[in-house]
């Protein structure tokens, strides 16, 4: 089971960027080294250098927010550098992903969709809301000691992933580095106890963020995920759509659908199409 990344951005994404997120009622590169050519090698040079070299960044959540804050954005969506949006396939696979988005009305779980995966043996990585987990505490146990499922982080507060408050769907989004940093960490570390190891991947709160916020999630040590699929427009979308959406199935593929919303389309769609992709020659596999 592959778990090799690349990050991917691209312009023929944008059609599926609509409607990513949970309605309420419905809803860094390192820096090249500097060269040493002309000049000879001298004795211990390696030594000399390792000796002499700054120490790595320091981390932590306070010190990731004092170097980020007042930084001022230039990017903003759901694509960017250092968003994994594909990875890179093994032959026909794909990623499938199920957000938890939690909060009023978004803390239910579809156990249609969930019992299906596991009958089926079909492994997801599942993106929890840190209100979701506390709402269903014994279920997300359940999740956490099943190996088909890699749970992630999904914040806190399910806000898009900002420094200056931008918006999007109408969901104001985090307004300083302090408060992106706060919505990763809280929930890192509510996952960290439960799974018992850190995160591997955050996706914000309607998969928006801006490229400050992307260096924040990265230096906290967790992958900022969006997607290639846009499965069910943030639980929106019915049970046709979704196999309408997931007929775009390529290698690499990440999927994202929610897993909150027993009423929406996005079950019955599911138990539908993935046994045809699956026919198709795809596996499933975790990102």
């Amino acid at each position: 089971m592959s778990r090799r990344r690349m990050f991917g951005v691209g312009a023929a994404l944008a059609a599926g960027f609509a409607s990513t997120g949970c309605g309420t009622a419905q809803s860094e590169t390192p820096s090249t080294p500097p060269s040493s050519a002309g000049r000879a090698p001298v004795a211990g040079d390696s030594a000399v250098n390792a000796k002499n070299a700054p120490p790595p960044p320091n981390n932590s959540p306070a010190a990731v927010v004092a170097r980020h804050a007042g930084e001022q954005p230039q990017q903003w969506g759901v694509a960017m550098p250092g968003i994994l949006s594909t990875f890179a396939a093994t032959g026909k696979q794909m990623a499938l992903t199920f957000d938890a988005c939690g909060g009023a009305g978004n803390n239910d779980i579809d156990e249609s969709l969930v019992n299906f995966l596991i009958a089926q043996q079909i492994p997801a990585t599942l993106f929890l809301n840190k209100r979701w987990i506390d709402a269903n505490q014994q279920r997300a146990a359940q999740l956490a000691m099943n190996p088909l499922f890699e749970l992630a982080n999904h914040g806190v507060a399910h806000k898009p992933l900002s420094v200056n408050g931008q918006a999007a769907y109408g969901i104001a989004g985090t307004g300083s580095a302090q408060e992106a940093a706060d919505e990763v960490w809280a929930n890192h570390e509510r996952l960290t106890g439960l799974v018992g190891r850190p995160p591997r991947f955050f996706r914000a709160g309607t998969a928006h963020y801006d490229d400050v916020a992307v260096a924040i999630v990265n230096e906290l040590g967790e992958i900022p995920v969006g997607f290639s699929i846009n499965a069910d427009y943030g639980a929106t979308a019915s049970a046709a759509k979704v196999q309408g959406a997931m007929n775009a199935a390529a290698p690499g593929a990440i999927s994202l659908a929610h897993m909150h919303r027993p009423q929406s389309g996005t079950g019955a769609g599911m138990i539908a199409v993935l046994p045809a992709i699956r026919e198709m020659g795809f596996t499933f596999v975790h990102l």
